[in-house]
């Protein structure tokens, strides 16, 4: 469902507002494989890489590895399908959707109707295709962010960039003194050590406790793990925050609004990008391919 118009505190969001296009000029300089697939919107980097490593992507019909360089001229591949950008020089600019995802949405594209995708429910680009940061599960409601630059989005799930995450945690069960003080020094899973930054009781009734917890990564489960195990039950995760954006308040579950200019600026001075360097790196072949 899209929003036409957002409420009054969400005024920098809005799903009509456009950006002005960025210029892009044209280079033959070769630059990273995985960097140009992102900048065209077919990935994040992180993603490509996992693609280059399984093999999944061939350069003149040979299989590419990590390191390759390429131009936005070389035949490329993806399972056999050539990947191309088509996106007209007009239209390249960066676009940051923020959308409220509702428990039972999967975050992955699908051709399965009985599947509900978060994907379905998003604006169509003509060129390119949505990237999104920092996917949830399937239980998992709250914010979501999708941007059309691939770049931005590698940047923001950048693990060096220790961007912020806060949910909103129901358990089943009384969170005592010691279980907050092991939760924020640290306690083993399975694939490391984990702990929350913050963490501060939010009120409940009966046996159901509610908490927000921040942590700057993004493990898979990693909030439901870490409860679990203390032996709590989590029968509610939202996310409430990523870095400095909010879950817009009156923005109902599947319903998206679009990053305003000033927010937009604010977003990509946080990981490093600015109107300035996104324009010079536009000459390099920037932006993604037909979704």
């Amino acid at each position: 469902m899209r929003r036409s118009k957002p409420e009054a505190d969400t005024a920098p969001l809005t799903s009509k507002r456009q950006l002005p296009p960025l210029e892009k000029k044209e280079s033959d300089e070769p630059i990273r494989l995985q960097k140009l697939l992102a900048d065209w919107g077919v990935a994040s980097r992180r993603q490509i890489e996992a693609m280059i490593e399984a093999g999944r992507i061939q350069i003149l019909r040979r299989t590419a590895v990590l390191g390759d360089k390429v131009t936005a001229d070389t035949p490329i591949f993806l399972d056999g399908k050539a990947i191309k950008n088509k996106q007209p020089r007009s239209e390249v600019r960066t676009r940051v959707l923020v959308y409220h995802k509702p428990t039972g949405q999967i975050c992955a594209r699908t051709d399965d109707p009985t599947r509900d995708s978060v994907y379905s429910h998003l604006p169509p680009l003509p060129y390119g295709r949505w990237v999104m940061v920092g996917r949830l599960d399937v239980n998992t409601a709250g914010l979501l962010i999708f941007t059309s630059n691939g770049e931005l989005a590698h940047r923001l799930m950048h693990p060096k960039f220790h961007i912020v995450r806060q949910y909103a945690v129901r358990i089943l069960g009384e969170l005592l003194p010691q279980h907050i003080k092991m939760l924020q020094q640290g306690v083993m899973l399975d694939d490391g050590p984990a702990k929350f930054d913050s963490l501060d009781l939010a009120g409940g009734e009966g046996a159901n406790t509610w908490v927000h917890v921040t942590l700057h990564e993004g493990r898979n489960r990693e909030v439901r793990r870490l409860f679990e195990a203390l032996g709590f039950t989590v029968s509610r995760l939202i996310r409430l925050r990523f870095g400095d954006i909010t879950l817009p308040r009156g923005l109902r579950r599947g319903e998206w609004l679009e990053m305003g200019p000033l927010e937009m600026n604010k977003l990509l001075r946080s990981v490093g990008l600015d109107r300035e360097k996104l324009s010079r790196s536009s000459r390099l072949k920037e932006r993604r391919g037909r979704e």
